[in-house]
């Protein structure tokens, strides 16, 4: 199968892959957590580091296999045929292009959310730059651990909440191809809209243009109203899809062929 493969989608296909079963193998030896150390984090994070604004396209969560499985898998079914169509350099610099820009999207909401717990935490009287200190030390992804580095910091439950709200989104790291993903299926729908497509359990084939843009807009619905506990990165996904679809468009203007 890998051989049918076009070189790009197969060695991300690879690389993705290499780093999940390295990822865990770390993990269960005890050493370094990559993901933390490669996913994405805020730019004024600490903890943030420029390497993973290209890392954090390849990382995956190691809580659930079904989101590299999908992901993977939407890479090969997707990223193969647009490659074959484009070329290699037009596939890579587009697949890059679009992870980017899911990149600096999820920055901008996150931006807003950042200064928004700034002013509460100075309107209740938390330090911010002890909490900064504080961040650090804690451990990612186990919101646990807040206990220890944030209880000599703040004393009520509302400010602890509220300080942990802010480390949360400071340290917990954005992983996934997804924003990359995103951007294959505009570029697809945008395409080949007519394409019609068999998804299992619905017994009627349902054109690209229907199903990713239904896809999207659905993106775009639960980035304005999220769902307590969903650590979906919605805004990624739109960043990616927007930016995927103002390439294709911009190329339209000057190459109006393979277009169906």
């Amino acid at each position: 199968m890998l051989n049918n493969l076009p070189p790009v989608t197969k060695n991300f296909l690879l690389l993705n892959i290499a780093l999940y079963i390295i990822t865990i193998g770390f993990k269960m030896s005890g050493g370094l957590d990559l993901s933390a150390l490669l996913g994405s984090h805020y730019f004024l994070s600490p903890v943030f580091e420029p390497v993973q604004i290209l890392s954090h396209m390849f990382m995956h969560s190691d809580q659930s296999i079904m989101h590299i499985f999908f992901n993977m898998f939407l890479l090969v079914i997707f990223g193969s045929h647009l490659e074959r169509l484009w070329g290699a350099k037009h596939f890579f610099i587009f697949y890059f292009a679009c992870g980017l820009g899911s990149l600096v999207l999820t920055n901008v909401v996150t931006t807003f959310e950042y200064n928004q717990l700034i002013e509460t935490m100075n309107a209740m009287g938390i330090n911010v730059d002890s909490v900064n200190n504080a961040i650090p030390s804690i451990t990612y992804n186990l919101p646990s651990s807040y206990v220890d580095a944030l209880g000599p910091i703040v004393i009520t439950q509302e400010k602890f909440d509220v300080a942990g709200a802010y480390a949360s989104l400071i340290v917990v790291p954005g992983v996934g191809a997804s924003g990359a993903i995103f951007g294959l299926l505009a570029a697809f729908a945008l395409l080949f809209p007519n394409t019609e497509m068999q998804i299992l359990f619905i017994p009627m084939p349902i054109k690209a243009k229907y199903l990713i843009g239904a896809y999207v807009l659905y993106e775009v619905y639960r980035g304005f109203n999220p769902i307590a506990g969903d650590n979906v990165a919605h805004w990624a996904h739109i960043g990616g899809a927007l930016v995927g679809a103002i390439i294709v468009l911009v190329r339209r203007k000057t190459n109006k062929t393979n277009f169906y």
